[in-house]
């Protein structure tokens, strides 16, 4: 299979913290991601399903590499943990460094353009994970 024939992934926004975060996914740094899961009703997108393989897209738009959706669970934002919170890749030492930082992204003008509206953030919030892996370029053939 061609990286042009799969659904898209992208992380973060186009710029240098979406190469910065693909290029953690391509070294296996980060093996988790987050997204809040009010959102997809308004990007109108389902949500990611496990087993699921996807083109990883750069700043440009260019498919890079694929990835396999390993795990998707639905949280509280407070239920969140430091190990996946370590397994984003981003250098969080746990949970509250990671929450600080998703809550500034998601309140981000970026991110309150995109939802159309800014979000009540609380621990109730409802936050979509995601354990990804690189699809070897072989095995991507093979399918």
């Amino acid at each position: 299979m061609e990286l042009s024939e799969l659904p898209i992934s992208e992380y973060a926004f186009p710029g240098p913290l979406r190469d910065t975060l693909i290029a953690a996914v391509r070294s296996g740094a980060k093996t988790t991601t987050s997204s809040l899961r009010e959102a997809y009703p308004v990007w109108d997108e389902p949500l990611p399903v496990a087993g699921t393989i996807q083109a990883v897209i750069d700043s440009e738009g260019v498919p890079r590499f694929a990835t396999e959706i390993v795990s998707v669970e639905v949280k509280r934002m407070a239920d969140v943990d430091d190990a996946f919170a370590i397994a984003e890749g981003e250098g969080f030492a746990g949970a509250a460094g990671w929450r600080a930082a998703h809550e500034a992204y998601w309140l981000s003008a970026p991110s309150v353009g995109d939802l159309g509206y800014t979000p009540e953030l609380t621990d109730d919030t409802l936050v979509v994970c995601e354990t990804v892996r690189v699809v070897p370029a072989e095995e991507l053939a093979a399918l």
